[in-house]
């Protein structure tokens, strides 16, 4: 059915409930799509109805900007309690609490308690089935004690990449017609910021320098430590690491070794940027480096190629099939090579203008319109 048509099968249009917590809790990763996947449904779902459901005790949720959508917050139980009462005594079922629905979207990696309608959930990455010794042990033993039992009750599985979902199918062991890679998106706001913005945030954060830059949480997935001994053979650059990104989980060493550093002095950690500021910081680099171990999808060095930065990554991951040809990357984690590429690069204009114009055409290809166009055909196929 296409979007609008009436349910043939019980003669009323399909409502889908989507559970937008983490965008609630979370600015970036999970919580990012969260937002801009039900920002940008509203063009698709037609007659049928979408309703987004989350906990609000505090009254500090940030209401997303979906017209047409029927927006239910909980305001008389923390989103916390219902949390450990899922996990604890798989109880109280999800839709007493949001109420009825077709189709229920988990964007999160986990399906809670549920008694009726469809499930689909979004499996962003399996990282910690691979790298259990990156992630957060909480977490850890969050994911590995209920993906099992998400997989076998969801009716299909979204993945951010085809990558992803090879992982997800390797993994988990599903069958590989229960997985849909639907890539994610970049946002409009990220393409060509003004050179009047970036001179404005170069002076506040006083990036006096030509600067290199790297975006990320902290965590050690991301490969920071690596990134820095790099940056340390570049003996012909003067110029600053810049490391953005708020603090994870096993951020500690990654500190410290910013602050070891022989070249400590030209090390700068900003710490988290908003949403707003990272146009500016993007296209303020001289390059973008991303030697992360492993990604899902990678946003950070996408959305530099979309403003205009060229990109060095690893190849780890899901970054050789989303970058495409739109960034060079490197398969060895070899610090003199990063730095020695780096380093000619820099030096080599015509090349960095080959590799901007490469990577604005990769980055254009991703729009949070397709991943919302997409989600939405596959919101129709399970439906009942």
């Amino acid at each position: 059915m296409i979007s609008g048509e009436v349910n043939s099968k019980n003669g009323v249009c399909l409502k889908i409930c989507i559970d937008i917590q983490p965008a609630m809790a979370q600015q970036t990763g999970v919580g990012r799509y969260t937002r801009s996947l039900v920002e940008h449904l509203g063009a698709f779902h037609g007659q049928d109805a979408i309703q987004v459901f989350y906990f609000d005790f505090l009254r500090r949720g940030t209401p997303i900007a979906a017209p047409g959508m029927e927006q239910k917050r909980i305001r008389w139980c923390p989103g916390q309690i219902a949390q450990q009462g899922w996990k604890r005594l798989h109880w109280p079922p999800f839709n007493w609490l949001a109420g009825p629905a077709d189709v229920y979207h988990f964007p999160n990696f986990i399906i809670p308690p549920l008694t009726s309608g469809k499930a689909v959930v979004t499996i962003h990455d399996v990282s910690f089935l691979r790298y259990p010794g990156f992630a957060e042990s909480r977490n850890l033993a969050y994911l590995t004690a209920r993906i099992s039992q998400t997989i076998q009750r969801a009716e299909a599985v979204i993945s951010d990449s085809q990558f992803s979902a090879r992982e997800i199918v390797d993994l988990l062991n599903v069958s590989p017609a229960k997985v849909v890679a639907i890539p994610l998106g970049i946002s409009e706001n990220l393409f060509r910021p003004s050179p009047e913005r970036v001179t404005a945030f170069r002076r506040v954060y006083e990036l006096d320098r030509p600067y290199l830059l790297t975006v990320g949480t902290l965590e050690p997935r991301k490969n920071h430590e690596f990134l820095i001994e790099a940056f340390e053979r570049m003996t012909r650059f003067d110029g600053l690491l810049v490391i953005a990104g708020m603090r994870g989980w096993k951020y500690e060493p990654i500190l410290e070794r910013i602050r070891c550093s022989r070249r400590a002095r030209d090390i700068r950690y900003l710490d988290y940027v908003t949403d707003d500021q990272l146009p500016a910081l993007y296209a303020g680099a001289k390059l973008f480096l991303f030697p992360s171990l492993y990604e899902g999808f990678g946003f950070p060095p996408l959305e530099a190629m979309a403003c205009g930065t060229p990109v060095i990554a690893s190849a780890a991951g899901s970054l050789e099939e989303v970058l495409g040809g739109g960034a060079l990357l490197l398969r060895d984690f070899d610090a003199d090579l990063w730095g020695s590429e780096t380093e000619r690069l820099l030096a080599d204009a015509p090349a960095r203008q080959t590799w901007i114009d490469k990577g604005r055409r990769q980055a254009a290809l991703y729009r949070w319109q397709e991943t919302a166009r997409r989600t939405w055909e596959l919101y129709r196929k399970v439906a009942p």
